[in-house]
Parts: structure tokens; sequence; C-alpha cells
């Protein structure tokens, strides 16, 4: 059996233009589901185990679950603005430097409870969708292309089930 690379450990992210009925409810379950997943996945960690790298030269687990919180306030912003502008273009962000700010020091338990509420009025939004809507186009300035709520959703939900595999995996190979 091979070890998963703990860069990636779910493979690349995918990035689909659209999605069906039921991978949309996929990825909404996925998106409910990852605020107590994340602190399930934390639960019981040490100051000292949350400040570890969750692979040499990676994001402290502590680093990870803040970031978790940064890109998914990213993620909600990108989905209103597509929502209700006329294909706009969202503003990139440094998540390598968002990283080193000091409010990566705090308690994991401020971001949780942030993705806690952010979830919340995510899914709220998103189960509210009419198939246009899910089809709704973004630019991203960065990366030179667009892509449609459908993308957002797909993304997002397994960028949520990536970082919780960081965590754990970090915790079964530490045997934590």
């Amino acid at each position: 059996m091979t070890t998963p690379d703990p860069r990636s450990p779910l493979g690349p992210m995918p990035q689909p233009l659209t999605l069906t009925a039921g991978e949309r409810a996929e990825a909404l379950a996925a998106i409910r589901a990852l605020p107590a997943e994340l602190r399930a996945t934390v639960a019981g960690l040490t100051d000292a185990q949350l400040d570890t790298s969750y692979r040499e030269g990676g994001w402290t687990v502590r680093q990870v679950v803040h970031h978790v919180a940064d890109s998914h306030m990213n993620a909600v912003t990108r989905l209103k603005l597509a929502l209700t502008e006329d294909r706009p273009t969202v503003k990139p962000y440094e998540e390598g430097l968002w990283a080193e700010l000091a409010d990566v020091r705090l308690p994991v338990e401020v971001s949780l409870s942030v993705l806690d509420g952010l979830h919340a009025r995510w899914v709220a939004v998103m189960e509210s969708l009419t198939a246009e809507e899910w089809a709704r186009e973004w630019m991203h300035p960065a990366q030179g292309r667009t892509y449609t709520v459908d993308t957002l959703g797909g993304m997002y939900a397994w960028h949520g089930r990536h970082h919780v595999a960081h965590i754990s995996g970090l915790r079964e190979r530490r045997g934590w």
C-alpha cells in the first residue's frame, strides 16, 4: 500500500465548471459538515501539537485551521459577488503571507467558531440557488480563468476535506 503525499493526500483539487444535482448535494454536505469535522480532528491536541507542522516545510496545525477560516471567508465573498454582480473579477490574496500574521497564533477555537457561523450562512445561500445561479460565473485574475458557482462548490468541498486529511494524517503518523 502506498502512503499518500502529505502535501496533497486527496490528490489535486477538482475544478469542474458544472456539477450534477447529486454532486451539488455532496458538495453542500461536505461544506455543511466541515466545521464539526475540523473541530473533531483537532480535539484534544495540546498547544505543542497544534504548533507542529503537518509535513516538513508545511504549516502548523494551528496555521491550517486559521487558513481554512481565511480561505472559506474569501470563498463566501466570491460566492456572493458571483450571485450579485455580472461575471465579477475576484480579489486574490496571498494565503502564505496571511498564514504568517499575528492572528494565526490565537487559539484554534477562534477560527472554529468563525467556521461554524460562516458555514451556516454559506449553506443557507447555496441551498437556495437555482440551476441558473449555480452556473453564474466569476473570474480569478491570478489564474486568468473563469469559474462558476458550481466550481466554487466543488473546490471548497474538496478544500475542507483536504485540510482535515492533513491534520488527521499527522495525527495518525504521530500516534496522537
